[in-house]
């Protein structure tokens, strides 16, 4: 079964406020616009960002909170 999406918007990045762990700048950022979430590596800023729609993004935060992408992980 195939899934339908609808293609996800080119964002407006300039005045994005990048987020990351404390002291980790150069590893995963995160910003929230226009009811998206844009991720992008700290260590090459100019680089390709990812787009999250919401629903995504929580699937995604779940997923980490239940330990899905840890390498033990057997469900």
């Amino acid at each position: 079964m195939t899934e339908a999406t609808s293609p996800k918007p080119a964002l407006d990045l300039t005045d994005a406020i990048w987020l990351a762990a404390p002291g980790q700048s150069d590893g995963p950022q995160i910003a929230f616009v226009d009811d998206h979430i844009a991720m992008r590596n700290g260590a090459d800023p100019d680089g390709p960002v990812l787009v999250f729609t919401q629903g995504e993004w929580e699937a995604f935060r779940l997923g980490a909170v239940d330990g899905e992408f840890d390498l033990d992980y057997r469900p």
